[in-house]
């Protein structure tokens, strides 16, 4: 794996963390708007990782 990838999969997980304190702290419509984030940001992470391929 290369720095790049380990970025994307920290923002992620971040995300996903982020989504969970909102979740647990009764901000339901918030944790589950920064709950999305989560797949839109490996999916552009795939896709900057594919046309960038080298």
């Amino acid at each position: 794996m290369k720095k790049s990838d380990y970025f994307i999969l920290t923002a992620a997980f971040i995300s996903f963390l982020f989504s969970v304190l909102l979740w647990f702290n009764n901000f339901k419509d918030e944790g589950l708007y920064v709950g999305i984030w989560v797949p839109s940001i490996l999916a552009a992470g795939a896709y900057v990782k594919l046309i960038f391929k080298k």
